[in-house]
């Protein structure tokens, strides 16, 4: 009887304990990200059409879609790692980190690396989330070596 319900507390624990798919976060209601690449703020892009949370890893999520740095377009896949959440009442902060790899095209394609807040709040009501605020702040790095550049990109 004693093992029954230690089993029970564990997996109730277990289910409890997992993350909600929160793949469309990521997508951005179709829009592109927008930022800067580099010291002298050179506008960047980066949309996101696919994510797909990791069925054996929930904390984790496949991307793919494509970066634009005015006329150098590449499409992308990569990942997405949620280190840390914290909650409260009416709000939640997602913590992590990314990497996306650029298919290889040359001297401007590379790999952006960095970490990642997400901020939202939710409407109890409705039962939704409201006010999603997505931040990537990282570098994006030639695959040469020769170029090497921070990012910052937000939600719009």
């Amino acid at each position: 009887m004693k093992k029954l319900l230690l089993l029970f507390i564990l997996a109730a624990n277990f289910m409890l304990g997992q993350m909600p798919d929160i793949s469309n976060a990521w997508l951005n209601n179709s829009k592109p990200y927008i930022g800067t690449i580099g010291s002298k703020g050179q506008e960047l892009k980066l949309k996101i059409n696919t994510a797909e949370q990791n069925k054996k890893n929930d904390q984790e999520y496949f991307v793919s879609g494509y970066s634009l740095v005015d006329t150098n377009y590449a499409k992308f896949e990569g990942k997405i790692t949620i280190s840390k959440y914290k909650d409260f009442k009416k709000q939640g902060t997602v913590f992590g980190e990314y990497e996306l790899a650029e298919e290889n095209k040359g001297k401007h394609s590379g790999l952006f690396k960095g970490r990642f807040v997400y901020n939202f709040k939710w409407n109890r009501k409705t039962e939704k989330i409201e006010g999603e605020y997505i931040e990537l702040v990282g570098n994006w790095k030639s695959y040469d070596g020769t170029l090497e550049f921070k990012t910052n990109l937000k939600n719009q």
